[in-house]
């Protein structure tokens, strides 16, 4: 057989090497980076995670939010998984990984929220009524300048489940009530993601060993070295779903894809036409971000 000279092998193998080392590379007894102080006039942002992990995984508007405009990140654990036996130690490794972050954290309620699934929301409206209360109280209590929790195509339950227990908990609130609205995506991809949100090397950094700190989950699953691969594949897709069919794709490593809207008048409003549909690196874009979403 004739040899040929492939110029991508080397490339490749790197790749390949780089996965592998990634799984001698330690879980838990990580320090905190410095953190940024919080402005007290920026505002929250409640983050609703289905599951103790999904902080970490869409957590890059987030990050940069608290770090380049001051805001206060509050992640609300709406559910602390469906084992049982699990939910100790899930409670407590959340706790570890957005302290590394330098988030807040509760849960709400002890234990977390159950049954939180559009089978639910059909076949138990007590159960459902009770959980909507619940997050009503977090929300009226926190008055957020954003919330930020899954679209609703996430394709696992829990996901799609808390996408319509924020929007249910929203309609009840006054009609003075108003924030932005920031759908993530995860397990399914969304069909209209309206931004792509650069993350710098440590930025990403930064989320992958927090969410080497849900210790327990990644033992089973090291999904949390697959993150960095994720965010650069968000590039490919972004770049045209965001930017229009045939766009060129920013020139970006790393990227995650957001639904940003405004919830007021107790009904969900798209942002302004003309409103930033990327969002690269830097705290003078950020700013200049919030100035023009804050909220036409």
């Amino acid at each position: 057989m004739t040899s040929h000279h492939n110029p991508y092998l080397p490339w490749i193998t790197q790749f390949d090497e780089w996965a592998k080392a990634g799984r001698s590379l330690p879980l838990g007894g990580l320090h905190s980076p410095p953190s940024s102080k919080d402005s007290p006039d920026a505002g929250k942002v409640l983050l609703f995670s289905p599951h103790p992990d999904d902080e970490c995984i869409t957590g890059a508007l987030p990050l940069r939010l608290a770090r380049e405009a001051g805001l206060q990140i509050v992640n609300v654990a709406v559910t602390l998984g469906s084992n049982k036996a699990r939910q100790a130690a899930r409670w407590s490794e959340l706790q570890k990984a957005c302290s590394f972050l330098n988030w807040s954290v509760e849960c709400s309620t002890p234990g977390g929220l159950s049954r939180i699934t559009p089978k639910a929301r059909v076949e138990e409206p007590d159960h459902w009524c009770g959980a909507v209360e619940v997050i009503q109280k977090i929300l009226t209590r926190h008055q957020p300048k954003f919330v930020v929790f899954p679209h609703s195509a996430d394709w696992n339950a829990s996901h799609i489940g808390t996408h319509h227990l924020v929007m249910d908990a929203l309609a009840t609130l006054p009609a003075g009530f108003r924030c932005g609205l920031i759908e993530t995506e995860f397990w399914g991809a969304m069909a209209t993601p309206n931004l792509m949100v650069e993350s710098s090397v440590s930025e990403v950094a930064d989320l992958v060993a927090a969410l080497s700190l849900h210790v327990g989950e990644v033992q089973r699953n090291p999904y949390h070295l697959t993150l960095p691969a994720w965010m650069q594949d968000t590039v490919r897709r972004g770049g045209e779903i965001v930017g229009g069919q045939g766009g060129a794709a920013p020139d970006y490593r790393f990227a995650t894809l957001y639904r940003v809207g405004l919830w007021r008048d107790r009904a969900r409003h798209d942002l302004a036409a003309g409103s930033a549909r990327f969002l690269p690196t830097g705290e003078r874009v950020m700013k200049q971000w919030l100035e023009d979403v804050s909220w036409k």
